[in-house]
C-alpha cells in the first residue's frame, strides 16, 4: 500500500459520520479525496482596512472582536449571532444567522480574520455570514484572505470541514503521488510536478497557479482518455472478424427494389461501412445523423450482404416498441430477398420463415422463446432484432458477424467481450451504432475517439420541413384550436411538458397537471394519453402502442419520447416550458413529427419569456442543422447538457471539458506516441486502469 492509498479513517478528526458521507461521495482513500477537485474557488485575496471598505465587496479584514453575542430574531425562528470587530482604522458590525455555538469559537480580545461581502444597514456597512479564521490557530489561513476551494459535497459535510482533511490529507501524502506524465511530455508542455499541482489545484497562491495546475492536471486526463480509447483499438484490432463480402449484384437489386433514391451521404456511408466490414478487422463505427435522414435503410443494406454471405445479424433497439417498429421496417424491406428475421423480446417473440426464396409475413409465424433461441444458435435465423435482452439473456448464435446498435452511442469493451462469448464461431462482430444525436467535433474526439464516425447530414428529397413556431403564452388558445384542427383532420399530436409533477418552486408545467387539465378542459373530447418516466415498463409500452395504433390522439408526456418511438401520423410536437431544454434537445424532439407525408409543425411555448431565453429559442427556429444547434449549444450549456449525453456513455470527466480543443488535441498526439511502448512506464500502464474506473468507462 502506498502513502496515497491508505484509508481515509486513518487521518486525524474523520469519524464515523464523516466516513460514511465521504463513502458515498466515492472517497475511502487518500488518493480518493486528494483527486477530489474543487470546481470553483471564493476569492478572498483582497484584504483591506475596515475604513477602506464601500459597499458590495468581497473582501478580507483583519481584526479584533471586540463584542459577540447570540439574540433572537424578530420573528424568533432564528437565532443571530453578532458581533463588532475593529482594526486600527474603525468598526464594522459582523452577522452570521443560525449558528449559536460561534460564540464558544470566538471571543472578545480574539484576532480573527474575516472574509465575506459587504453590504448597508440602516446606519453603516456590515458583513454578512462572513468566514472566519482566528490568528492564534493557524499562521497561513484555509478558509480567508486567499482563493478558498468550494467543493461540491453531501448536505452534511460543512466546506470548512471538508477543506481542512483536504489540507491533512495534502500534508499526509501529496508527496508520496507518483508522477504518471513521462518526463518528456512533462517537460515539453512545461507542466507543474503532481505534488506541485495537487496543492495548487486546492490551495493556489494565486489564479495563475491554479490555472497552471488545471491544465496540467486536464491534459493528463485527457492524455489517460486517449490511452484507453489506444487500448480499446488495439484490443480491437487484435480480435477476428469475418471478412464480408460485397454482393454487388444483390445491393444494386436492393437499391432498385426501394421507393426512393439514396442520397450522396446515403451512398458515401454505405461504402465506408462495406469498406471496413469487407476487412478481418472488427468495425467500430457510429452512423450519425437526424432523425429520417435514412441510417437504418444504409443498415440494412449493409445487413442483406452479411446475411448473403452466409452469416448472422443482430438489431439492438432501446425499447421493444421500437424493436418491434424495425421488426416490420425491415421484413418489408427484404420481403422479396428470402432473408430470415426474428424478433426477439421480452413479450414478443415472431419470425418470418423462408418458403421458396420469399419470406413470409411479419408476424405470420410466431414461435416460443425456447425454440426460437434454439434456430438462432443453429443459424437458421439470418437477423435477429430485439432489446438488449439479445445479450442479457441466453442467445447464443452460430456465426454472428454484424450487430446494429440504436441510440446507445457507447457499446463497451465489456459488452463487445460479451457477445464475442455468445459467438460459437469465436469471432467478434462488426459493430455499428446509429444515432440522430448530433455530436460535435471536440466531443468526438475525446470520448469516440475509439468509434469511426461517418455522418449522414443530407435530408431524402421530397421531405417537407417542419415548421417551427415560438409561441407565447398569448397565442396559446389559438394553439389549442390549431391542434384541434389538425386532430379532426386526422392527425396525432405530442404535448410535452419539462416535469412529471408540479413544482411551485420552478413554475413550469408538468405531465400529470397538464394532462388533468387538458382531459377536463380545452381537450376534454379528444382522446389523451399520458407518457412518463416513472410508470413501470409495461405501462410505457402499452400507451406507446395505443398512439403508434391510432387509439390516442394527443400524448402528454416528458422527454421519454426522444427515442424509443416513430409515429408516421403526428403532425404537431408542442413543447411546453422549452426554454428549460437545450438546443440539440429541441432539434430531436422536433424529429419525432415531420415523418410522413403531412406538413408538421413544432411550437416552442416558453414559460420564461425573457430575452435571452427568446433569443435561444429564435436559433432552433431559424435552424435545421442539428450539428450547428449541438455546436451551439456546447458553447452556451456545456457538455452535461447536450441531449444524450449522459445516457450514452460521457465519462465524467473531473477537470478538462470539451472546451478544451487544444489539449484534446495535445493528449491524441502523445497517446499515439507513448501507447505503443506503455510497458516501460509502469505507472502509466497502472493510472490508465484506474482512469478506467473513476470515469465510468466500460
Amino acid at each position: 500500500m502506498t502513502g496515497y492509498d491508505i484509508p481515509i479513517a486513518q487521518l486525524p478528526r474523520v469519524g464515523a459520520v464523516l466516513l460514511k458521507l465521504l463513502k458515498t461521495m466515492g472517497i475511502e482513500t487518500c488518493r480518493d479525496l486528494i483527486f477530489y477537485f474543487p470546481y470553483r474557488f471564493d476569492d478572498f485575496s483582497r484584504t483591506l482596512r475596515i475604513a477602506d471598505l464601500t459597499i458590495g465587496e468581497t473582501v478580507t479584514i483583519n481584526g479584533r472582536i471586540d463584542m459577540i453575542a447570540n439574540r433572537r430574531s424578530r420573528n424568533r425562528r432564528m437565532i443571530v449571532t453578532e458581533a463588532f470587530v475593529s482594526d486600527e482604522s474603525g468598526s464594522i458590525k459582523v452577522v452570521w444567522f443560525n449558528q449559536p455555538f460561534l460564540i464558544k469559537n470566538i471571543q472578545v480580545g480574539d484576532e480573527v480574520v474575516l472574509s465575506g461581502k459587504t453590504s448597508d444597514t440602516y446606519y453603516d456597512l456590515q458583513m454578512v455570514s462572513p468566514a472566519y479564521e482566528k490568528k492564534s490557530v493557524t499562521k497561513d489561513t484555509l478558509h480567508t484572505a486567499r482563493l478558498v476551494p468550494v467543493y461540491s459535497l453531501p448536505t452534511h459535510c460543512s466546506q470548512k470541514q471538508f477543506r481542512a482533511l483536504m489540507h491533512s490529507a495534502l500534508e499526509a501524502c501529496a508527496s508520496s503521488v507518483e508522477e504518471p506524465l513521462p518526463q518528456g511530455m512533462r517537460e515539453r508542455e512545461r507542466l507543474l510536478y503532481v505534488e506541485e499541482a495537487l496543492w495548487a489545484i486546492h490551495f493556489p497562491t494565486d489564479a495563475n497557479l491554479f490555472q497552471e495546475a488545471r491544465r496540467r492536471f486536464a491534459i493528463e486526463e485527457l492524455f489517460m482518455l486517449q490511452l484507453f480509447i489506444q487500448r480499446a483499438r488495439s484490443a480491437s484490432a487484435a480480435m477476428t472478424a469475418h471478412a464480408i463480402d460485397h454482393h454487388r449484384d444483390v445491393t444494386k437489386d436492393f437499391l432498385a427494389s426501394l421507393p426512393f433514391s439514396f442520397t450522396e451521404d446515403q451512398r458515401a456511408v454505405a461504402q465506408e461501412i462495406m469498406g471496413d466490414m469487407t476487412k478481418k478487422i472488427p468495425m467500430n463505427r457510429l452512423l450519425q445523423g437526424d432523425v429520417g435522414s435514412g441510417k437504418t435503410v444504409v443498415a440494412a443494406l449493409a445487413m442483406l450482404n452479411v446475411v448473403k454471405s452466409g452469416l448472422q445479424c443482430a438489431f439492438m433497439a432501446p425499447t421493444e416498441i421500437l424493436a418491434q417498429q424495425h421488426y416490420a421496417t425491415l421484413c418489408k424491406l427484404f420481403e422479396t430477398f428470402g432473408v430470415r428475421i426474428a424478433l426477439y423480446t421480452g413479450q414478443y417473440h415472431e419470425s418470418t420463415a423462408a418458403i421458396g426464396g420469399v419470406p413470409s409475413r411479419a408476424g405470420e409465424l410466431s414461435t416460443s422463446k425456447e425454440e426460437l433461441t434454439s434456430s438462432i444458435s443453429k443459424g437458421e435465423i439470418d437477423i435477429i432484432i430485439g432489446t438488449h435482452a439479445l445479450i442479457q439473456e441466453r442467445v447464443v448464435f452460430k456465426n454472428l458477424a454484424f450487430v446494429v446498435i440504436d441510440e446507445q452511442h457507447r457499446f463497451g469493451v465489456r459488452q463487445r467481450k460479451l457477445l464475442k462469448e455468445k459467438n460459437v464461431d469465436g469471432t467478434m462482430p462488426h459493430l455499428l451504432s446509429m444515432t440522430a444525436t448530433p455530436i460535435p467535433r471536440s466531443l468526438a474526439l475525446t470520448v469516440y475517439g475509439d468509434l469511426d464516425i461517418s455522418t449522414i447530414r443530407q435530408m431524402p428529397k421530397g421531405r417537407k420541413k417542419i415548421t417551427t413556431k415560438i409561441v407565447p403564452k398569448a397565442y396559446r388558445e389559438w394553439t389549442v384550436d390549431f391542434i384541434k384542427k389538425q386532430i379532426h383532420a386526422g392527425r396525432q399530436v405530442f404535448i410535452l411538458c419539462p416535469l412529471i409533477d408540479e413544482s411551485d418552486i420552478l413554475g413550469v408545467k408538468s405531465v400529470r397537471e397538464e394532462y388533468k387539465r387538458l382531459h377536463t378542459g380545452v381537450l376534454s373530447d379528444i382522446r389523451l394519453g399520458m407518457l412518463h418516466g416513472k410508470m413501470k415498463k409495461d405501462e410505457k409500452e402499452s400507451v406507446m402502442r395505443a398512439m403508434l395504433e391510432g387509439q390516442v390522439d394527443v400524448l402528454v408526456t416528458t422527454s421519454v419520447v426522444e427515442v424509443g418511438i416513430d409515429i408516421p401520423n403526428a403532425s404537431i410536437m408542442l413543447i411546453e416550458g422549452a426554454e428549460r431544454f437545450g438546443l440539440a434537445q429541441l432539434h430531436q424532439l422536433r424529429g419525432r413529427v415531420g415523418r410522413a407525408e403531412h406538413q408538421s409543425y413544432c411550437f416552442l411555448a416558453p414559460s420564461d419569456e425573457g430575452k435571452e431565453e427568446i433569443a435561444r429559442l429564435k436559433a432552433v427556429v431559424a435552424s435545421n442543422d442539428g450539428f450547428a444547434l449541438a455546436q451551439k449549444d456546447l458553447e452556451l450549456r456545456g457538455e452535461g447538457d447536450i441531449f444524450g449525453l449522459r445516457q450514452s456513455g460521457l465519462p465524467r470527466l473531473r477537470i478538462a471539458t470539451l472546451f478544451d480543443v487544444d489539449l484534446i488535441q495535445k493528449a491524441r498526439e502523445y497517446a499515439a506516441v507513448y501507447h505503443p511502448i506503455l510497458n516501460d512506464y509502469p505507472e502509466l500502464k497502472d493510472r490508465i486502469t484506474t482512469f478506467q474506473d473513476t470515469v465510468h468507462l466500460e
